[in-house]
């Protein structure tokens, strides 16, 4: 008598089994979120950019007008301009020191775990305490950094410091700095302590300078880091909103407006919520941009390893 052969497994079993189907049910939950609070919330500033929405009412489609309207706007440019410029000097900034910082921690300090905690509090104390910490030391009368100066005869009366368009630019770039270098510093802290130490040792045995030693040696190898660390801090400077709104909310003159802030003011209390969505969609290509610069960097590690 030939064997029964046995029955077929369901599409579900098969599926629930197998390795890929169990990857896919675990990532729903999170696809899920993402869905309602990520997909939904931009299709629907894009969908808001070509109306003439208002607060109040739904508004009507008016295809590119907005964008012709932010196209002739000079407070837009400017808020381009502000955007831009806070990104690239307070980014360059938060990898130097960081870098800096990272280096000096991975020595062999005394109390050395102590100096970490202590460089991280920048970072987790909320942004609107650390601005307003910083709008006390940038007051007009009574900042403390013209209290010091004026003591010391440096100079004779307080400096204006969110009162004037570039010293306000500048102070909150070194607001943004003071909060955004415990987390580049602790980033590459962490990807310097991958590096094997025999490398280094290997280097300096072959005659190799410190400064040889970094840039031949340690470079190469933290890049991968650096790439995905530095697209985080564009990110997070490029969007930045707290510090501002609290520091300056965008004056004196627009001056220290960046799309973020610009975005808001024209969508909330302005009432224009179409016009403030097509600032905010404006941003994305700049996103973008900031995305791929960090593929690009992951894709060295392949190098690196001897890939193609």
């Amino acid at each position: 008598m030939p064997p029964v052969p046995e029955p077929r497994a369901s599409f579900w079993r098969r599926f629930t089994e197998s390795r890929n189907g169990l990857g896919f049910l675990f990532m729903l939950p999170a696809a899920a979120f993402l869905l309602c609070f990520l997909t939904y919330p931009l299709g629907l500033g894009v969908w808001l950019g070509f109306t003439d929405a208002r607060i109040g009412r739904p508004g009507e489609w008016i295809g590119l007008e907005n964008y012709l309207w932010l196209a002739e706007d000079p407070v837009f440019w400017l808020s381009v301009f502000n955007t831009l410029f806070y990104t690239f000097v307070a980014s360059v900034l938060k990898f130097g020191l960081g870098l800096w910082l990272a280096l000096l921690l991975n020595r062999h300090l005394p109390f050395k775990n102590l100096f970490r905690a202590i460089i991280l509090l920048p970072w987790v104390v909320p942004t609107v305490l650390s601005a307003l910490a910083f709008w006390w030391i940038f007051d007009s009368q009574f900042s403390i950094i013209s209290w010091v100066l004026m003591k010391w005869g440096i100079i004779s009366q307080p400096i204006n410091f969110l009162g004037d368009p570039w010293n306000a630019r500048l102070s909150v770039m070194a607001a943004n700095v003071w909060r955004g270098i415990p987390f580049v510093a602790i980033s590459l802290l962490a990807g310097l302590q991958t590096i094997p130490q025999s490398l280094n040792e290997a280097a300096a045995i072959d005659g190799a300078t410190p400064w040889q030693r970094f840039t031949k040696v340690t470079l190469p190898l933290l890049t991968p880091i650096i790439a995905v660390v530095m697209t985080f801090s564009v990110l997070f400077t490029f969007t930045d909103f707290q510090l501002i709104y609290v520091l300056t909310r965008g004056g004196p003159v627009n001056a220290t407006h960046l799309m973020a802030t610009l975005s808001f003011q024209r969508a909330i209390p302005g009432g224009q919520l179409g016009e403030g969505a097509a600032i905010a969609v404006a941003m994305i290509p700049f996103l973008l941009a900031a995305i791929l610069f960090s593929f690009f960097g992951l894709q060295r590690r392949k190098w690196q390893q001897g890939g193609d």
